[in-house]
């Protein structure tokens, strides 16, 4: 007969969140980096907050700035996760991190196949300092990336809103401007309903009941 220990609580399938964080220098400015740091810290415990019976949300976090761009956080359940901050120094390398995030798209150890579609989350308050066009290809023409919901939030006037416009093809979707603290911490009350949402619904892979609405249309 099993003992209490012996039984394992079945979990989900994943539903897989990444996050593209600009850490370059300038988001060490007007506390914008510790803003994030808080925001994402929270959308990470809402998530782990979640039943996993039916579905269960991981997430990860690829930075870019310093040192160009790197797994900041593994791909794993929310509720595993423990947030470590993340600092801002250097310039804006988003194409290796669009290369990053195909390349973890397509490790199924980290994204297995069961996996239901991702949803990828883009955060920055400048231009590319790389080569980003060729990079953004390569991560739109992946089969899940393709198909994933995708959010972007340019921080501040020098955000380059065409390129993070070039983010969302395909979507029908809009980046959304964040001027200081509270914009950021809109954008992502946006990001967690609208997964979470998706996490509850009768079919999570489908369009239905949680398709995302600009933050102004939800009363946060």
């Amino acid at each position: 007969m099993p003992t209490l220990r012996s039984i394992s609580v079945p979990r989900g399938r994943p539903l897989p969140v990444v996050l593209l964080a600009d850490i370059s220098g300038s988001m060490a400015s007007f506390g914008k980096i510790d803003s994030l740091n808080s925001a994402v810290d929270t959308m990470i415990r809402a998530f782990g907050d979640e039943d996993a019976s039916r579905v269960e949300i991981h997430a990860a976090v690829v930075t870019f700035g310093h040192g160009g761009s790197r797994l900041h956080l593994p791909m794993q359940p929310a509720r595993h996760i423990t947030w470590s901050a993340m600092d801002a120094h250097g310039g804006t390398p988003m194409g290796a991190a669009f290369d990053l995030v195909t390349s973890l798209l397509a490790d199924r150890e980290q994204v297995p196949s069961k996996a239901l579609r991702p949803a990828l989350v883009l955060v920055s308050d400048g231009q590319p300092t790389d080569a980003w066009e060729e990079p953004l290809r390569r991560l739109l023409s992946h089969d899940r990336a393709r198909k994933a919901t995708r959010f972007a939030m340019g921080i501040g006037p020098d955000a380059d809103q065409a390129m993070l416009q070039r983010f969302l093809e395909g979507t029908g979707q809009r980046v959304f401007g964040a001027e200081d603290a509270r914009g950021i911490l809109r954008f992502f009350e946006w990001v967690t309903m609208s997964v979470t949402l998706r996490s509850r619904a009768a079919d999570p892979d489908g369009d239905d009941g949680y398709a995302p609405l600009p933050p102004e249309d939800y009363d946060l």
